[in-house]
């Protein structure tokens, strides 16, 4: 295994410890921000801040209000004196196409998940830009 693949699994496998942060019962979804091999953010889908941390409804359906890991973390970068231009965005579950328009203006490198979403719009967006996307299941 080469040195960067062993970087990348072991990103992910913090990434799905950090997921079981998230107080989501359907998915729980983590994510890490890595630049120059730092973590500078990172991030699990819920609820926002100050919010019920129910993040599904009676019927058990995702409540609108449930921000997704990537966007968390994202979101951290953007309260800190960091910046996602150049890193990489590891995350435990293909982005939506929603969060991949944010990974897209963020300025990430590279992408790297464990697990495609049910709906790959979000990967076949990212794959029309110069982000690499490396996907490495569990």
């Amino acid at each position: 295994m080469e040195k960067q693949e062993k970087y990348d699994r072991t990103y992910l496998k913090m990434a799905k410890e950090w997921a079981t942060l998230s107080h989501c019962k359907r998915k729980k979804v983590g994510a890490l921000i890595v630049k120059d091999k730092m973590i500078i953010s990172d991030g699990y889908n819920g609820t926002p801040s100050k919010f019920d941390n129910c993040c599904e409804d009676e019927n058990g359906n995702t409540k609108w209000n449930v921000l997704h890991a990537e966007a968390n973390a994202i979101l951290k970068i953007a309260s800190s004196t960091q910046s996602c231009k150049d890193a990489t965005l590891y995350i435990t579950l293909s982005p939506c196409k929603q969060c991949s328009k944010l990974i897209h203006q963020a300025g990430f490198k590279r992408l790297v998940f464990a697990q495609k979403y049910k709906d790959i719009s979000g990967l076949d967006f990212l794959e029309k830009t110069a982000i690499e996307l490396v996907h490495l299941p569990f």
